[in-house]
Parts: structure tokens; sequence; C-alpha cells
């Protein structure tokens, strides 16, 4: 019987350390800011995505972003990511990824 407890021990063991290698990812956000489109964008007809990465602290607030892919270059970055910086989610840390669609 009492290989058996080890082995059950040694289980659960691996299982809270992949829990906690794992990153946590963030749900939908409690507060979340829509980005501003780009006036010169906009009188161009110009549309596009900007796709970011986020990381959100133990307060719930973003602490970082870094832009994983965007069409047409960079016309749309700033406002994208700017927005993203005043997103809010539940406490606690975690990432996210998401694609901001820019359309007229």
């Amino acid at each position: 019987m009492q290989p058996a407890f080890h082995r059950a021990l040694n289980v659960a063991a691996i299982v809270a350390a992949m829990a906690l290698a794992q990153p946590v990812f963030a749900g939908n956000p409690t507060k979340r800011v829509d980005p501003v489109y780009p006036p010169e964008a906009a009188r161009a007809g110009t549309t596009g995505y900007v796709e970011v990465e986020y990381s959100v602290g133990p307060d719930g607030k973003v602490t970082d972003v870094s832009v994983v892919d965007a069409k047409p270059g960079r016309v749309f970055v700033a406002a994208a990511v700017k927005a993203v910086k005043q997103w809010e989610f539940a406490p606690g840390e975690s990432r996210g990824k998401v694609k901001l669609e820019f359309k007229l």
C-alpha cells in the first residue's frame, strides 16, 4: 500500500508543478478601451489589423504589450497598443493575445 501512496503523491506533485508552469490566460477585460482610428488612415480609406500579446499584473492592469503582427505595417500599431494598455482584467497575473480589426 505504501508504494501506491507514493505514486499518487508523485502524480499530485507533477500535476501541481505543471499547473504552476503553465501561463494563465486572461479572460474578458473588465474595462476595454477601443482604439482610436488614426485620422490619416480614415482619410485614405485604409483598413487593417494589429495582433498583440499582453501581460496582466496582479492588480489586473496590463503591464506589457507587444505587437505580434500588423497589416499594413505600422499604420494602426500606436492606436492598438495605447488602447490595450488601458484594459483591465480581474485581479491575478495572466497573459493574453488579441487581434484588433480596423475597418471603416
